[in-house]
């Protein structure tokens, strides 16, 4: 789809969108490592963005890493507790006193759709910097990540023109109406796997419904988001103070936004533990807040699907975005009348994929973000094999480098559903196996964890999918599907994968206020208090 075309549920599986992509990006391979080269000699200087200009470099210096090599090629200067709350006094008054909070349907149209095409202007440096700071490959980053971001903000564009409100009539000669106001200040913490796309989510739907904005990107993964910032500042898209950038550790900078006492809502997209603490924080306050945590996502394999797209579906929920995803489908359970095939295939698939550079046009899979998921992958194997899990794929430090964070992608089969590797988010190229006989077996396996953002099924029966769809305790069920993600429906979790949805309404009810107002046009007399005969009038 190119810029003109009709929006349209927006597909973020490779295998789905080779004819259908929104843009297709192929830098030059020599011309990328070059700039590589260049930014590692020289490291970007980035700082925080309040108030329309960027602040001067002061604060903790954080480094900002090349995961395929180790190397340094930014330094993140981190914004104070009173920069923090600088930037949260610019969106105040940009709400409240500045022209955006006035800003008709048209005109925030013309804002997003300015996003929109600043984006698309700048889609091979963006997916160049967004693989340069995640790992994840270039083919990725180009034709999904920076496709989704632009994607968000021309859905958000249209979305706000086709907006209803309800009207209601009483036979007594009352009307009561129902609009959507926006909520204010918005404190929009994005995440590190996937920090250009899921963060433009959250400000193209802020935006959208007229709220003024604070973004924190993650310390580890800044690059893209910086550089938009800078970008829509030199066209200057936004009134001074409506969209501000801070940067920093989560338990600072992420700290002093998410406790602000002026800020009106928090989205937020990580972990599980900080989501936690962010509510607690918002609690004291009576505020609200939107989360999409963490995942342990199941995908239930059927003897009567498809083999050979299934598993072809159940490789990319499981090792697209080098496994780093919050909705990876990494719990796979197998009929048994199937199952030797299906984990043969698999289990062969997994050891033929191209672990490489994260530029290399090949590269299927490349380097965990830090050497923390490094230890984090070893940890898992040694756990589940103490476990009694048997490991069929990977498990070890990939060898071929000498450089960077790789590892080899991991399979294991599972005695049973206790274990930590079938329990805990990995976040990582690690998939499990366990064999099923019945469904009712099947749905609880899938049901016993304490995460519930996807759930995956595959069959060729209708019937039976709908019976999963309506028992599996999951925000979205995906049937004969990998990660497909239309905006028009809400996503997120229930149980500890989150609060609220994103997309469409559910973006709507996280970024505005319900109001009601009732209006008297020709009601029946009112009784007379304080005047003798009230109580006759009653």
């Amino acid at each position: 789809m190119g810029r003109g075309g009709h929006v349209r549920p927006y597909p973020v599986c490779p295998s789905e969108t080779d004819n259908r992509s929104y843009l297709k990006v192929r830098p030059r391979m020599p011309d990328v490592f070059h700039r590589r080269a260049a930014m590692t000699a020289n490291p970007l200087q980035l700082t925080g963005h309040i108030a329309g200009a960027f602040v001067a470099p002061n604060g903790e210096e954080i480094p900002v890493i090349d995961p395929s090599t180790g190397r340094m090629v930014a330094v993140l200067h981190e914004t104070s507790r009173d920069e923090v709350h600088r930037a949260v006094v610019a969106a105040r008054s940009a709400f409240e006193r500045g022209p955006w909070g006035r800003a008709t349907v048209a005109e925030r149209q013309r804002a997003l759709m300015g996003i929109h095409d600043a984006i698309l202007d700048h889609a091979e440096e963006l997916a160049e910097l967004e693989t340069l700071n995640t790992g994840i490959p270039l083919a990725q980053t180009a034709n999904i990540h920076v496709a989704r971001a632009a994607q968000n903000f021309r859905f958000f564009s249209e979305f706000i023109n086709q907006q209803e409100g309800d009207v209601y009539t009483q036979e007594n000669g009352y009307m009561s109406l129902v609009t959507y106001d926006p909520i204010g200040v918005c404190a929009l913490i994005g995440p590190w796997n996937m920090p250009l796309g899921l963060t433009a989510m959250k400000i193209a739907g802020a935006l959208a419904f007229g709220n003024t904005c604070v973004v924190k990107p993650s310390e580890m993964t800044p690059l893209t988001l910086c550089r938009l910032f800078q970008i829509l500042d030199e066209r200057n898209i936004l009134p001074e103070g409506v969209l501000n950038l801070v940067n920093g550790r989560g338990a600072v900078t992420g700290d002093a936004l998410s406790s602000h006492p002026d800020i009106d809502m928090v989205s937020f997209t990580g972990g599980t533990e900080t989501g936690a603490r962010i509510l607690s924080a918002l609690a004291r306050g009576i505020k609200g807040g939107a989360m999409e945590l963490g995942g342990k996502s199941a995908s239930i394999v059927y003897d009567d699907c498809d083999l050979e797209r299934a598993v072809d579906g159940a490789m990319l929920g499981s090792f697209m975005n080098n496994g780093q995803m919050c909705l990876a489908g990494s719990r796979l359970f197998v009929h048994r009348g199937i199952a030797d095939a299906f984990i043969e295939k698999f289990t062969e698939r997994t050891r033929s994929l191209i672990v490489g550079d994260p530029f290399e046009r090949t590269t299927e899979v490349g380097p965990m973000i830090n050497t923390g998921q490094l230890e984090r992958m070893e940890h898992y194997v040694a756990s589940g094999l103490k476990e009694s899990a048997t490991l069929l794929a990977g498990g070890r430090r990939h060898g071929g480098f000498d450089a960077g964070y790789y590892f080899e992608p991991t399979v294991m089969t599972a005695p049973g559903n206790d274990l930590a590797i079938c329990q805990e988010e990995i976040f990582a190229p690690f998939a499990t196996f366990q064999i099923f006989d019945e469904e009712d077996e099947a749905i609880s396996l899938a049901n016993d964890s304490r995460f519930g953002l996807v759930g995956y099924v595959w069959t060729n029966n209708l019937e039976r999918a709908m019976r999963n769809s309506a028992r599996l305790q999951t925000g979205t069920v995906l049937v004969n599907t990998p990660i497909m993600r239309d905006l028009r429906t809400g996503f997120g979790g229930v149980r500890q994968s989150g609060l609220g949805r994103e997309g469409a309404k559910g973006s709507r009810a996280m970024f505005t206020e319900m109001k009601s107002t009732v209006i008297a046009l020709k009601p029946p007399a009112l009784p007379k208090m304080g005047m003798t005969g009230a109580g006759e009038n009653a």
